[in-house]
């Protein structure tokens, strides 16, 4: 599996513009025996095609289809340029990752670099790191922006007795995700949690904590806890601020007396209405029009199909959101390359799509046609 290493990466460069940035990423790449010096103009072109900036700062420069047989062995080549590179659009660049990828095995970082990346203030921190191991602990996700919270921290109907077995349970999710320890869960499991109203229930403790994390588990039959009724329990690990903006949400839920809508929501419900997009429908569980389409390109949705499918869903006014049924399942915007190139979707993924709007139908006959055509490549 291709990884990221401090050995990847070069500080303190500079260049007056992306193309000779593009250029020296490629020399680099070339020194270390992992591209043919001609693979330069295979970067450019794929360049000129659609930008490879993905936001924050960050630029993931590679070669077109047709030069990967200029590519020896997979690799990467990070430039940290401290006074940035004009990308255009307004753009600038602070770290570029220079990638030779003779097939797929760059989505992985992909993957990675569009999760631990779409978080406010990373392009400041990335500007302004000095070592290569500061850059390493951002692109690897050490320094946290937003607590954890996916489909392995949510667990619908368990079948629990009484406040303790709860807890525990919900202790137990973050211990398998390594956001605590054994002593986290065996203390949550004797705290008394706070009752937020219509059976929902909110428990937290910074005690044995690596990561900032919230899980998520409802029971199969209520039972009540301090003669009030318990159908569900949020449980927080906290050692930062990350988790602030799920607080937030929660609160505005509470004070608004949805609590319900929290307890009976599903899996994409609960993971699209925390990380703050699409609230609205997240807590009415709007449906929308939907479709799922299968992905044919050899090598997914690299940065080049993945762009076009995000052009293809900017073309219309509906609010659309895509799930790669093939991964975690959670929804999100499909006009956000960084959020689409998070899906790491490989050939052969189902991507299901989500359209509320006007225009939705539209839009989803449109995307399917894309993908059909094979979003740009043949």
């Amino acid at each position: 599996m291709l990884k990221l290493t401090t050995q990847d990466i070069k500080l303190q460069q500079a260049a007056d513009d992306k193309k000779n940035a593009i250029r020296e990423l490629a020399v680099d790449l070339a020194e270390k025996g992992l591209v043919e010096a001609n693979y330069v103009e295979g970067m450019l072109n794929r360049e000129a095609q659609n930008s490879t900036f993905l936001g924050n700062g960050i630029a993931i420069p590679h070669g077109t289809t047709d030069t990967r047989d200029l590519v020896k062995n997979t690799g990467v080549a990070v430039h940290h340029f401290p006074a940035g590179v004009n990308w255009g659009d307004g753009n600038t660049v602070y770290v570029a990752i220079g990638i030779a990828a003779k097939s797929d095995e760059h989505l992985g970082i992909l993957k990675q670099l569009t999760k631990v990346l779409s978080a406010d203030g990373v392009e400041e921190k990335l500007q302004q790191a000095t070592s290569k191991e500061q850059i390493m602990a951002l692109l690897n996700g050490e320094v946290q922006f937003n607590a954890d919270f996916d489909l392995s921290l949510i667990l619908h109907d368990f079948p629990a007795g009484d406040m303790v077995q709860l807890s525990a349970v919900a202790g137990g999710l973050l211990k398998n995700k390594e956001a605590v320890s054994a002593d986290f869960v065996a203390e949550l499991a004797t705290k008394e949690p706070t009752h937020l109203g219509q059976g929902l229930w909110l428990v937290g403790s910074n005690n044995a904590v690596s990561r900032t994390a919230m899980s998520f588990v409802s029971i199969s039959t209520e039972f009540k806890f301090k003669e009030q009724p318990v159908k569900a329990l949020i449980a927080f690990s906290v050692c930062n601020n990350a988790h602030h903006n799920m607080l937030e949400t929660l609160s505005q839920l509470v004070f608004q007396k949805k609590q319900t809508a929290i307890i009976e929501a599903r899996n994409e419900e609960l993971l699209t209405f925390f990380s703050g997009e699409d609230e609205a429908d997240a807590v009415n569980g709007a449906d929308g029009n939907s479709a799922v389409f299968i992905i044919k390109n050899a090598h997914g949705l690299h940065a080049r199909p993945g762009a076009m499918l995000v052009a293809e869903a900017k073309k219309f006014a509906s609010n659309i959101k895509v799930a790669n049924l093939n991964g975690d399942g959670k929804a999100v915007n499909a006009k956000s390359l960084m959020k689409v190139i998070a899906m790491g979707v490989k050939k052969g993924h189902e991507l299901q799509f989500t359209a509320d709007g006007d225009d939705a139908q539209d839009a989803l006959k449109s995307i399917g046609a894309a993908i059909e055509a094979g979003l740009g490549e043949a």
